[in-house]
């Protein structure tokens, strides 16, 4: 088994365990094709992780806050970004949104699948984008384990730098 799939299964069983307490059923898991036709229409692979996410656990509707966008909802949102006004760098999907128009983003292009943080207010394009996490791995583990800035139960809430790194590619990608 290799590490994607370790996590794959982790999240898997992180997911279910909160569903039994929630009583909420998740979306089911998706077919490869729809993974292969989301990235015709968008014109770039996904990375394999967050495909993997939508193929192994389910499609959305688990993860922080109100968890993973549907992979038909991440493309109808990527593609109502990219014509806004906010100059939406190629390739980086809105995956959670997480309220007051903060969206949690993939950088499908970066190795790792880098987090992003967008937040529109500052008002600014250029204020907007932060690096979250370096990998969707270390993303899904934080929330995994509870120790991310999102978790509500977090002790690191109080020690997270609540300064968060601008992200320094975003110019070279619009």
């Amino acid at each position: 088994m290799n590490d994607t799939e370790q996590l794959l299964e982790q999240v898997a069983d992180h997911v279910r365990h909160r569903a039994r307490d929630d009583g909420e059923p998740l979306p089911a898991p998706l077919e490869a094709g729809e993974v292969a036709r989301t990235e015709r229409i968008l014109g770039f692979a996904l990375p394999p992780l967050f495909a993997g996410l939508h193929t192994s656990v389910g499609d959305g509707g688990f993860g922080p806050e109100n968890g993973l966008l549907p992979l038909r909802e991440v493309v109808r949102t990527y593609e109502a970004q990219r014509v806004s006004g906010w100059r939406w760098p190629e390739a980086v999907l809105p995956v959670a949104d997480f309220g007051c128009g903060m969206w949690v983003c993939v950088d499908c292009r970066s190795e790792g699948a880098q987090v992003l943080l967008f937040d529109p207010n500052p008002g600014d394009p250029d204020l907007a984008w932060f690096v979250d996490s370096p990998s969707l791995a270390e993303w899904l583990r934080g929330w995994i384990d509870g120790t991310a800035w999102y978790c509500e139960d977090s002790a690191a809430g109080e020690e997270y730098d609540l300064d968060p790194t601008p992200w320094a590619e975003f110019r070279t990608r619009i």
